[in-house]
């Protein structure tokens, strides 16, 4: 049985964490999770500097988490960074944007959960739980609007420029070779890769390559 489960059987509760730029969303979820039995403690944090800290002192059994922050912070970075720490703790999606190249990217990152801010605090909730009872939670909206433009949803979160630059760093080609097959100067090349990285919200080349070759065998993605 999942500890959260067990938790909730025997009436303990657990720590939660939100990390959100906007001070208005962290404390209406302050107020209306933090009347639930199910959560004995809840810190927030406004950018992943803040948020790392409070993974490695609170160490929340949930942490709600946000994709768009301040100063262009991908939230997805909080994840891998926690991960290269072993930071345990159940990462759920709660944001307003709806791109399919943020979900895939979440889904990438085995996020137990991914919720649409403009859902009621009573679906949060809902989903919170969910996931509480080692289930994941997908919000039924984008998971469906996702399957069904199944065609190419990755190229719809870059640049055409960004997909081209994504294709040949999944081949193993080097900047220099890149550049000179796409015509563009290896300085070009390397702004692509600064951009695609945040929008994947990855911190280094090697990662995407491993992404992009997953996608090149799993889904045809980058053909």
């Amino acid at each position: 049985m999942e500890q959260g489960a067990r938790l909730l059987e025997e009436g303990n509760s657990m720590k939660l964490l939100i990390v959100d730029d906007h001070d208005i969303v962290r404390k209406g979820l302050l107020v209306s999770l933090g009347i639930e039995k199910c959560f004995q403690k809840i810190e927030e944090a406004s950018n992943i500097e803040e948020g790392m800290k409070a993974l490695r002192l609170f160490r929340p059994d949930i942490t709600l988490l946000d994709i768009n922050l301040a100063n262009k912070e991908n939230g997805l970075e909080l994840i891998v960074k926690a991960r290269k720490e072993d930071i345990l703790s159940k990462f759920v999606i709660l944001t307003s944007s709806s791109r399919k190249g943020d979900f895939i990217r979440a889904k990438e990152l085995q996020v137990e959960g991914y919720i649409l801010k403009d859902s009621s605090v009573e679906d949060i909730l809902y989903g919170l739980k969910c996931i509480i009872r080692g289930k994941k939670f997908y919000d039924s909206g984008i998971e469906a609007e996702t399957q069904a433009n199944d065609s190419n949803p990755l190229q719809e979160s870059l640049t055409d420029r960004e997909y081209e630059v994504l294709v040949e760093l999944g081949k193993g080609f080097t900047n220099t070779q890149i550049a000179e097959k796409l015509f563009i100067s290896e300085n070009t090349v390397k702004k692509h890769i600064s951009s695609l990285l945040s929008k994947l919200g990855m911190t280094h080349r090697t990662e995407a390559a491993l992404f992009a070759t997953r996608q090149m065998r799993r889904k045809d993605d980058l053909k």
